[in-house]
């Protein structure tokens, strides 16, 4: 019983809990924000890798094995903290959604390439004897195909990215790790930080699963 009283305490989850539900939200909003202009980013730079003019394509490649390499931490502290230097000043939630963004795009464009070299050199054949313009070739041809194969680590990376947004409280955005830290100073009590922990289970566990079904369903689709 002690240990329930010091670790969840029922008292101080229920008094805690609307608190957390709104760092909840900002979570989910900086979450979904990073993976949708991330996910842009990774697509554009890619494209750029492949079929850009060298200088661009060198830009690509430096960008994207920067961005692998330096920590998120890292790149949300130079965003939030070194830039205002140079007169650019975001507020915690741009900052934190630019940085989580740039090092997801980075991972995705790796992903996307990986899955338009992974396509038949017969389809850009095809599209070319057609005579179908680069960007139609590629939203109507290469990249559905890709896709199918670049579904499990986009997925990946998108729950890791949801997880990395616990990041943004370095900057004091109040997402849910700050709220539940906060909590735990205001009520002396380890309990919102549990509380907090299986809230992201809860969270995340279901896009896990959903990744797994979704793997299943187009690796069946390849396979036809």
């Amino acid at each position: 019983m002690e240990f329930l009283d010091i670790f969840f305490n029922a008292d101080v989850a229920r008094r805690s809990f609307p608190i957390l539900m709104r760092g909840l939200l900002n979570t989910v909003l900086l979450g979904g924000a990073a993976i949708v202009f991330g996910g842009f980013l990774g697509v554009l730079f890619c494209l750029l890798r492949l079929y850009g003019p060298k200088p661009l394509r060198l830009l690509a490649v430096l960008y994207i094995d920067m961005l692998r390499a330096i920590p998120v931490l890292v790149v949300l502290i130079l965003v939030y903290y070194a830039l205002p230097f140079a007169g650019i000043v975001f507020s915690s939630f741009v900052a934190a959604t630019i940085a989580l963004s740039m090092v997801l795009g980075a991972y995705t464009a790796e992903v996307v390439r990986a899955g338009i070299e992974a396509v038949p050199k017969g389809q850009f054949e095809a599209c070319e004897a057609l005579g179908l313009r680069f960007v139609t070739a590629m939203h109507l041809v290469i990249l559905p195909q890709a896709f199918r194969m670049m579904i499990p680590p986009l997925a990946s990376y998108s729950v890791s990215i949801m997880k990395d947004t616990s990041l943004a409280s370095v900057v004091a955005m109040n997402d849910m790790l700050k709220q539940a830290t906060d909590a735990q100073a205001l009520f002396a009590s380890p309990t919102p930080l549990l509380l907090a922990a299986l809230i992201y289970v809860a969270l995340l566990w279901p896009m896990v699963r959903l990744t797994g079904r979704l793997e299943r369903r187009f690796s069946r689709g390849v396979a036809r």
